[in-house]
């Protein structure tokens, strides 16, 4: 990132973590990106986790997130100026950088995605639009600026960024301070006419849900929404801030909610990244985790594991707070887990197949 005047914002790291092209640039002009109309059924389908997220190219998707704003009521609650909404779009798309997984179109995913749980839920009726200002702007900003390289990695490598951050979450930290200096620039501040209470109020929210994305919280944040969820208290603040924490967490790994010929191409993506991590840390000496090794993995045994351990409990206990998401959220999980338990079967009886020939071929030579 760099300031207007050129200087550097952030030091460079290790991997070049700043010094990729990629750079916050605020736009005193009108965006250029083309204003689109949005259909009806377009605006519908954005309400849905069915919506084909693969359809679209970088400026329907800003138009998308621009409307969004709009629909929420957050641009009227927060008297935000609808062109620094459009250049403060673009700064998030700029600050993405193009891995196989965690790139823009995923922070558009996991954004469409609590848009789409906002109303499947009828947040709007039981949160603050605050709320919904924080739940939003945490998911388009939830990954800015992601290396390709997970948590782990910054820590066994020792990165700058995992240096900087003490190993404590620094991905997900680093994540919060790009959307922070983004904000920081006049032109791209979305909260510039908010009061200086309300803003604090909305940056704490903001990291509280950034730093909640680190799956190695994961057990200790459901933990606490199972001890809230049986007498759920919408007037209780730390309640409140242990649902939105689940959301965005939801949101966030969300892709086997989605329809079969959306989700699938996403596994491809992260076993992508997931490859590239691990050949780089086979070539550094670091440690391997075995679902990351191309070596070891496949695509069901990747997915199975975490629909069923991960994904199904979590969002079977945001379920008993909105019953309605069972049919449209809940139900695609079982369906896809059974779906790569299938595929799993027939890997395994190709395997065994292939392993029963081998030992014929060796038999056969050796009779001879």
């Amino acid at each position: 990132m760099t300031s207007r005047g050129g200087g550097r914002v952030n030091c460079p790291c290790k991997y070049n973590f700043s010094d990729d092209g990629k750079k916050v640039t605020p736009r005193r002009d009108v965006p250029n990106y083309p204003k689109y109309t949005l259909s009806q059924e377009t605006v519908e389908a954005l309400k849905k986790p069915t919506f084909d997220v693969w359809h679209w190219e970088h400026n329907e998707m800003l138009s998308c997130l621009e409307y969004m704003y709009h629909d929420l009521g957050l641009v009227k609650e927060f008297n935000m100026n609808p062109i620094t909404l459009k250049r403060w779009l673009l700064a998030i798309q700029e600050n993405y950088r193009n891995n196989p997984f965690h790139n823009f179109r995923h922070c558009f995913c996991v954004s469409q995605m609590m848009y789409g749980m906002i109303h499947l839920c009828n947040l709007q009726e039981k949160l603050t639009l605050t709320d919904m200002g924080i739940l939003m702007t945490a998911a388009v900003c939830h990954d800015l600026d992601h290396p390709g390289y997970n948590n782990t990695y910054q820590i066994n490598a020792r990165t700058e960024l995992a240096v900087r951050y003490n190993d404590i979450s620094p991905l997900e930290n680093h994540h919060c301070a790009v959307a922070f200096q983004i904000l920081s620039l006049p032109e791209c501040n979305i909260f510039a006419n908010v009061d200086l209470e309300a803003f604090k109020q909305i940056r704490q929210g903001i990291i509280t849900l950034i730093l909640a994305t680190d799956m190695a919280r994961h057990g200790e944040i459901l933990d606490s929404f199972k001890q809230k969820v049986d007498n759920f208290d919408f007037t209780n603040e730390e309640h409140v801030t242990c649902l939105k924490m689940v959301l965005i967490k939801c949101c966030d790994i969300s892709n086997e909610v989605r329809p079969t010929e959306v989700a699938e191409p996403w596994v491809d993506c992260l076993l992508e990244e997931y490859f590239m991590q691990s050949d780089r840390e086979k070539s550094e000496g670091l440690p391997v985790a075995p679902f990351m090794d191309r070596d070891k993995v496949t695509k069901p045994t990747a997915q199975i594991g975490f629909i069923k351990f991960v994904l199904i409990p979590m969002f079977e206990t945001v379920m008993k707070l909105f019953p309605q998401i069972e049919e449209i959220m809940v139900q695609p999980l079982r369906d896809s887990r059974d779906h790569y338990e299938e595929l799993k079967q027939i890997d395994d009886a190709m395997t065994e197949a292939q392993k029963k020939k081998t030992e014929n071929m060796s038999l056969g030579g050796k009779k001879k």
